[in-house]
């Protein structure tokens, strides 16, 4: 895949302080551009909500945070940039300013891409040298959590461009998908239109209050959306007939004087004041970042439980999360990991961050267990037992694990993870592993386990393969010659003499 090497974001309102923190959580150098007396405030608090939900959402190692850096005008920000977001007020003579200034000053390779929400690029591209490296790049809010993003090209735009551009979007968890043909407002803004149209008249005609409409689309075909869409829901419907069989029934009902689609609502003072007092009575004892928060980790909760559909492989923007963390992981398995006979293995480095935290500021118990199981991961990855194994039939099992808790992680604490292979053979691993301090060495937990090598599809244990014991025996070589490390072997409740 192509990589965004640097980025630059002009505009750092919230769509485009979420852009920000996209590229920066993805390793990516940001720099901004953005006259706004309190933008960097506005970034800052964007950045900790995303930081927040990526801590929620993987424990798949991110690259080294990129550098954010605001600039004092466009031109800075552009400067050596292959990957230009404009993030601007949605006005036509404001943004086709703003990117002709950007076509002047950026490299003529540089990609350029508009957060529009409805504006044709061909407009938008009007006074450009460069046209053809314009598109608009619409994304959904928060975009370092959704990931999609519309590309649209204009008149002049290259196609070229537009497959370049999705290309770069995949390293960072993003689905670019490729609109045909301009249109106002694209695809996802037309589709909201319609529902919020529709949405409006069934308050103004109180047939419903915000709160009741909103629960009509959270409980029901909301849910149904976010894995399948609107088509793949409706071929189900169809039953064993298919598609075919649903539009033969329900196609009619089009020409039922149901939907005022074609009438538009007249958005009066009156209507605003009754929306605006039912949204408060629905959602006004929270503040927007505690909203925003709530929302963040709904979203995460929905991907994680969509990344373990179609039998672990993922479904909808499940199987983006799946596929984003295997890139981030084949990254980490790039990093050499010293094997010594003086120390364990150092596998894994890691921030208690928000989403760890109990009420009392501690790290929760069952990240203990997730640092533990992220490090064995990375012992698997080392000798090979990567997904490309995992997805062939076999792995290994964890079969046994004691914990032992000694002290307290608490918020922003950094963390590290030491590996010790304890004994092996042809089918079990027995090692022990100590979650460290960053700053001090000590030892805040340990696990012991025990994994099996299995063959998945028959169900029972099986010898790993030569190559996978080539590459345990350096391993297991060194640590023999390590002292068995204290608390190895102890059962529960019993106290060290």
């Amino acid at each position: 895949m192509t990589t965004i090497h640097k980025a630059a974001c002009v505009g750092g309102g919230v769509i485009g302080g979420a852009w920000v923190a996209r590229f920066a959580l993805a390793g990516i150098d940001v720099k901004v551009f953005d006259p706004h007396p309190e933008a960097e405030r506005i970034i800052g608090e964007v950045m900790a909500n995303a930081e927040r939900a990526y801590g929620m959402l993987t424990m798949a190692p991110l690259p080294p945070k990129g550098k954010v850096t605001f600039c004092k005008s466009l031109e800075d920000a552009v400067e050596g940039a292959d990957w230009i977001q404009e993030s601007v007020p949605e006005r036509l003579e404001l943004k086709r300013g703003v990117l002709t200034k950007i076509d002047a000053a950026a490299r003529p390779d540089a990609l350029i891409g508009s957060s529009t929400s409805g504006l044709m690029p061909t407009d938008l591209q009007r006074d450009m040298k460069h046209p053809e490296r314009l598109f608009v790049a619409h994304p959904y809010n928060p975009v370092y959590l959704l990931p999609l993003a519309e590309l649209v090209g204009g008149e002049k735009t290259s196609r070229a461009v537009l497959e370049d551009a999705k290309a770069k979007l995949a390293p960072i968890g993003m689905k670019g998908v490729i609109i045909n043909k301009e249109i106002e407002a694209f695809v996802g803004d037309r589709l909201l239109e319609a529902v919020w149209r529709e949405g409006l008249w069934l308050i103004k005609d109180d047939i419903c209050d915000t709160e009741t409409l909103d629960d009509v689309i959270r409980y029901s075909f909301g849910m149904r959306w976010a894995q399948m869409g609107m088509f793949e829901t409706y071929r189900i419907a169809g039953g064993e007939a298919g598609m075919r069989h649903f539009l033969a029934q329900f196609g009619p009902c089009l020409s039922w004087p149901w939907t005022k689609l074609t009438d538009v609502v007249d958005l009066n003072d009156e209507l605003v004041e009754k929306i605006a007092n039912q949204s408060d009575a629905q959602s006004g004892a929270r503040g927007i970042r505690e909203l925003e928060r709530i929302r963040d980790q709904n979203l995460v909760g929905i991907m994680h439980a969509l990344k373990a559909g179609d039998e672990g492989r993922g479904w909808g923007s499940g199987k983006l999360l799946a596929d984003f963390e295997a890139h981030l992981w084949a990254k980490a398995g790039k990093a050499k990991v010293e094997v010594s006979a003086s120390e364990p293995l150092r596998l894994l480095d890691a921030k208690v961050n928000a989403a760890w935290v109990d009420y009392n500021g501690h790290m929760t118990e069952h990240r203990y267990l997730q640092l533990f199981g992220d490090t064995s991961d990375a012992l698997l990855r080392l000798i090979g037992v990567d997904f490309d194994y995992v997805e062939a039939g076999h792995s290994y099992y964890t079969v046994e694990t004691h914990i032992r808790h000694l002290g307290e992680a608490k918020l922003g604490q950094a963390l590290y993870t030491t590996l010790q292979l304890l004994s092996s053979d042809r089918k079990r691993l027995h090692f022990f592993t100590r979650i460290h301090d960053a700053a001090t060495g000590d030892v805040i937990a340990t696990a012991e386990q025990m994994m099996v090598h299995v063959d998945s599809k028959a169900g029972k244990s099986v010898d790993a393969p030569a190559d996978v014991l080539a590459k345990i025996a350096p391993i297991a070589e060194a640590h023999a010659k390590l002292a068995l490390p204290e608390g190895a072997g102890r059962s529960v409740g019993q106290k060290h003499k």
